[in-house]
């Protein structure tokens, strides 16, 4: 193949060579992850690990058991999921639906602002205003708990589920609309019988998107849940999630030790949680579009 000959060709090329490097970096990441985190079973049983609840790193009989940790992560996502899901169906729905185009245009940018806003940001918003009010009204000393991690997280996660719903929700063909309507359906009877069950994949996948970012969500869940390892037995108790584990506590294990070790087996158990949701979203993506 003569390269000055073919644009078309070099350009095949460039995207393909792109495309594998993609593949090998993210390979490459899980390779170094893995391979630092497993000598922590040198110290510490597989079994121990990943299901005792005592992380004790820096006594002086140390422990890893990153149970609670994973516990916590999962808590805190699954309630920033309840929250937010709802909400953001429920704006995807009137911008894309019920709301006049005017209205719709001058709104979506705003959710889209709310999107791009740093962690550090909403973290810190979290930390001055949410903490505080919810010690307030729930009477309890510290604000520092899973809840004030749900409502901080909830609203972190809600603009990228409402952009990817209501993408899905517009990209239902009008004929569906037309064809209900034509029938006698009401506009809700449209909307809940006929749009929501065609743009459901769609849906799917900006929840698990939006789980995705939630649980990979670091500074905001160090800002505002206490950080203590320990399974919380109600929304009042502080947590501690992965990701707020590796961030505050990597830049103080020594290299090489136990500690510095577990650190990366946690990091590569997200990697591991991240990689199968993601995975689900993809082939739910390709299943949509496949009846669509």
């Amino acid at each position: 193949m003569k390269i000055g000959k073919d644009p078309d060709g070099l350009a095949e090329l460039l995207v393909k060579i792109s495309a594998y490097s993609m593949i090998l970096v993210v390979f490459f990441i899980f390779f170094f992850l893995f391979f630092e985190g497993i000598k922590i079973f040198n110290f510490e049983s597989v079994q121990h690990f990943f299901l005792g609840q005592s992380w004790q790193p820096t006594s002086s009989n140390p422990r890893f058991e990153i149970a609670s940790i994973i516990i916590g992560s999962l808590f805190v996502t699954a309630g920033a999921l309840l929250l937010s899901v709802p909400v953001a169906l429920g704006c995807a729905i009137y911008l894309s639906e019920v709301a006049p185009p005017s209205l719709s245009e001058l709104l979506k940018p705003v959710i889209e602002i709310l999107a791009g806003i740093p962690s550090v940001v909403i973290g810190f918003f979290g930390l001055t205003v949410v903490v505080p009010a919810v010690a307030s009204i729930f009477g309890i000393p510290s604000g520092l708990t899973l809840l004030s991690g749900i409502l901080v997280l909830a609203i972190m996660v809600l603009p990228t589920i409402e952009t990817i719903s209501e993408d899905a929700l517009r990209s239902v063909p009008r004929s569906y609309r037309e064809a209900s309507a034509a029938l006698g359906a009401t506009d809700w009877e449209t909307i809940h019988k006929v749009v929501l069950p065609a743009a459901m994949p769609g849906i799917t996948v900006a929840i698990l998107l939006g789980f995705g970012r939630a649980i990979g969500e670091t500074m905001v869940v160090l800002m505002v849940t206490g950080n203590a390892a320990i399974i919380p037995t109600s929304v009042f108790d502080p947590i501690r999630t992965m990701t707020a584990t590796i961030a505050a506590e990597m830049g103080e294990a020594p290299f090489g030790s136990p500690h510095y070790f577990a650190l990366f087996m946690i990091a590569a158990t997200l990697f591991v949680i991240s990689f199968m949701v993601n995975s689900a979203a993809n082939l739910l993506i390709k299943r949509g579009s496949r009846y669509a």
